[in-house]
């Protein structure tokens, strides 16, 4: 099975786990679902090929500039029904994406294309903390998480080529925010969120390339609360 079908199947399972897994207390639970967009960036990384000098590589994030653009979604479940309602836990899909920039293909050698922007997608488990006690209309929340990442490997270089979705590695995250009460339903937040990808990739002729990824995102999305 490949990674792509493979991620066909899963996605839709891990998703109504989130869904699922409180069902017995859905009468009291609290849940929500986010959707957002923002501005993403990377820092520089160091990377290692089979058979070539290491070098370090220089990101663009294009977020909003470029298509496809940066988004992500997320499931919420709080713990209320457990004793625990400042905490929860949440499923997060953010599709990511990073650009090497013209100074990086330089310093690689004969590469002519090398970017994961149909995304360095990222799937991840977190546990979230929110500060109830801050104001009734804002909440603010930190959260931290692990997961994987499964980029779009485009490489081109020489006569060589890539172009699909691979399993990365593991991939974690970080995120800090605060969110503000619209309705009863409905809320809008804001945040910080950075991941941290170990990718671990094949490429042309056998070889593989490996590279550890920090992006930095500033994130708006909106809210639903049932």
């Amino acid at each position: 099975m490949t990674t792509s079908s493979l991620l066909r199947k899963a996605l839709p399972l891990l998703c109504s786990t989130m869904i699922l897994l409180p069902a017995s207390h859905a009468a009291f639970a609290e849940m929500q679902f986010s959707a957002y967009g923002g501005i993403q960036g990377a820092f520089d990384s160091n990377v290692e090929v089979t058979g070539q000098s290491d070098f370090d590589a220089k990101w663009e994030g294009k977020s909003v500039t470029k298509f496809p653009p940066y988004w992500g979604v997320r499931g919420l479940y709080w713990l209320d029904d457990f004793g625990y309602s400042n905490w929860g836990v949440s499923l997060d899909y953010t599709h990511a994406k990073v650009y090497a920039t013209d100074s990086t293909m330089a310093a690689a050698g004969d590469w002519t294309h090398f970017e994961f922007t149909d995304g360095l997608n990222l799937l991840t488990v977190n546990a979230i903390y929110r500060f109830t006690n801050f104001s009734p209309s804002w909440t603010p929340y930190v959260g931290v998480g692990a997961g994987i990442n499964v980029p779009h490997v485009e490489v081109t270089r020489g006569s060589g080529s890539t172009f699909d979705y691979q399993f990365g590695g593991a991939a974690f995250q970080v995120q800090a925010g605060v969110d503000y009460k619209l309705t009863d339903k409905w809320s809008m937040f804001a945040e910080y969120k950075g991941n941290y990808s170990m990718v671990d990739v094949d490429i042309d002729n056998n070889a593989s390339l490996k590279t550890n990824i920090w992006t930095n995102a500033v994130n708006v999305g909106v809210t639903y609360h049932w």
